[in-house]
């Protein structure tokens, strides 16, 4: 009898235990959630303003716009140097391109690039060398240099694109930069700027292209700004074709290749 009475009162001791530390692991539990909930909550307000300022002090880049992601407490950031991601306080800076794989796998960083692509198309279109298909159906810009072997192939084929129906827009990518490691233009940047300031672009396009000296020319039109808008966008290389969507191509294609393309989409 009395071994039963220690029995039963065992299973009670233990039975109290047991009820005491699921209260106290359901309080951790609790308290671990509320935890979380408030980093998240601190971490859903964006002040893009703020991480613009953070990052233009700490990194010294010029941040052209900031965005919010579909990842919580991250934010897209657009600079001079191209696009970044960062977290909402400006402690964590990455590039790379993020996908969302959620449904089916889309490349969200070139869906960000895309727009700023055309926006800069947009911003220079008054200052593109063009040659104009006469029944246009498709219009690229080409990031180009006269001195890009490939770039002097796709000109030499410019009435096939004509042809087509394919308008080719000409944005200028001197390959050896604008200066050199002394700070002086390049040679590259001076034919470039040469070209795109001669009363008769096209003509003197079609000439350096074939390997004509080209006459030296000054004036103000912004060869430098493509340059760095092309460098922004991620060419890096020429030629570099933009498509109208924002969709780049980069390298050579042939004329019937890029009709493909263009007739894809």
């Amino acid at each position: 009898m009395f071994k039963k009475l220690i029995s039963g009162a065992t299973l009670a001791i233990f039975a109290y235990s047991a009820s005491v530390a699921a209260e106290k692991g359901q309080d951790i539990l609790t308290t671990a959630v509320q935890s979380s909930s408030a980093v998240a909550a601190k971490s859903a307000a964006l002040d893009a303003n703020a991480l613009k300022a953070k990052l233009t002090a700490k990194l010294g880049l010029e941040v052209e716009g900031v965005a919010s992601t579909p990842v919580a407490g991250i934010a897209e950031v657009i600079t001079n140097q191209g696009l970044f991601y960062a977290s909402y306080d400006g402690a964590y800076f990455f590039h790379g391109k993020l996908f969302s794989i959620e449904k089916d796998v889309t490349n969200l960083t070139e869906e960000s690039m895309a727009k700023v692509r055309v926006s800069g198309m947009d911003k220079f279109a008054k200052d593109m060398i063009v040659y104009p298909a006469k029944n246009e159906k498709h219009v690229v810009t080409v990031f180009t240099d006269i001195t890009c072997g490939y770039c002097r192939k796709l000109h030499e084929q410019m009435d096939e694109y004509n042809e087509m129906g394919i308008t080719v827009r000409y944005l200028a990518y001197p390959r050896a930069g604008i200066t050199d490691r002394n700070g002086n233009l390049t040679q590259g940047f001076q034919d470039m700027r040469s070209i795109w300031c001669h009363e008769d672009p096209n003509t003197a396009m079609t000439k350096a292209k074939a390997g004509s000296a080209v006459a030296h020319r000054i004036c103000d039109k912004p060869v430098e700004a493509e340059f760095d808008f092309g460098r922004r966008v991620g060419v890096n290389g020429t030629p570099a074709i933009m498509l109208a969507n924002g969709m780049m191509l980069p390298g050579y294609r042939e004329p019937r290749d890029l009709l493909q393309v263009l007739e894809s989409l």
